[in-house]
């Protein structure tokens, strides 16, 4: 009589929050291409709302998962906040994106670049720390990408509070409410990047 297991077989998740997390370093890649070599502006935003869609479909097929999963390898609210918040850094980079086209940006400033390479730095860190979730005995090294993380975050906070400052050294009040909501956008990208590395260490503390 064959054995039968509760416990899923195939490691579903970890291969979805994998492609989740690349997808989300790919955003941030084009982001910088976006910011760094700004000409053609309308298709590389739609290929940053590509890439947000991408990232909807990921997350959508792991909430699926999680309903049809009776034993998971992972509490169940840790995989949905891991997933959502990785979806909300794809997003809020995408909406900055969206709104330079929008409110037709001339140029990118270098604070918005400065920003767009630090998430690029902690999408590296969370590339590397995602996959340490499959192996128990690996998820201690979870900790040290999640300190790096922390700390480019106090970073990205030091480089807006600049740029904000910057606004109001004689900019028109119109481009101060334009670039007010597109710092706003990549600040909010950054926290959700922490609150990933909060989540994944939470998991360490719990399961590591």
């Amino acid at each position: 009589m064959p054995r039968f297991s509760i416990i899923p077989s195939e490691p579903k998740f970890f291969d979805l929050f994998e492609r989740s997390v690349a997808n989300l370093a790919t955003a941030a890649r084009e982001l910088v291409n976006f910011l760094d070599n700004y000409v053609d502006v309308p298709q590389k935003v739609a290929r940053m709302t590509e890439l947000e869609h991408q990232g909807d479909a990921i997350t959508h097929q792991i909430m699926e998962q999680l309903h049809r999963t009776f034993v998971t390898p992972l509490d169940r609210e840790d995989i949905a906040l891991l997933t959502e918040r990785m979806d909300d850094v794809v997003d809020f980079m995408e909406g900055a994106a969206n709104a330079m086209l929008l409110y037709r940006i001339e140029q990118p400033t270098k604070r918005a670049r400065e920003m767009a390479n630090i998430l690029v730095a902690m999408s590296e860190e969370l590339v590397k720390a995602v996959p340490r979730l499959r192996t128990r005995s690996k998820m201690k090294g979870i900790l040290e990408h999640c300190v790096e993380i922390n700390r480019l975050e106090n970073e990205a906070d030091a480089v807006v509070r600049v740029a904000l400052a910057e606004l109001f050294d004689g900019i028109p009040l119109a481009d101060v409410i334009k670039w007010r909501e597109i710092y706003e956008h990549l600040e909010n990208a950054a926290d959700k990047g922490e609150d990933v590395a909060n989540v994944l260490e939470g998991v360490v503390l719990k399961h590591g």
